[in-house]
């Protein structure tokens, strides 16, 4: 068994060797632009879902005080209901209307 362990780690192994230059492997320019634009479009639907749900928020928020003005509850939640309104003012956003709805 000792002359099989001497005889596997007297052969040398091959060393790898490469016939394609690494050039050719690397995605170069056209695999930066397609990331590029993978991380462009990731960014802009991030943003555009930040947006989305910030506007269904705000809308609910209206909609409930809407609907506790219409029940007559607003004697003590006016104050906490109309905060939203009051952000969305000082931070000059108008677009906390439902834009579903006009016609």
């Amino acid at each position: 068994m000792s002359t099989l362990h001497a005889a596997l780690a007297a052969t040398p192994s091959p060393s790898p060797t490469s016939s394609v230059p690494d050039v050719d492997v690397t995605p170069g320019v056209a695999g930066f632009i397609a990331i590029a634009v993978v991380a462009i479009v990731t960014i802009l639907l991030v943003i555009d879902m930040t947006r989305r749900i910030r506007r269904t928020r705000y809308r609910a928020e209206i909609r409930e005080r809407l609907e506790a003005e219409a029940n007559g509850t607003a004697g003590g939640d006016a104050v906490a209901t109309d905060e939203p309104e009051r952000r969305a003012a000082e931070d000059g956003r108008a677009d906390v209307g439902d834009d579903t709805e006009r016609g």
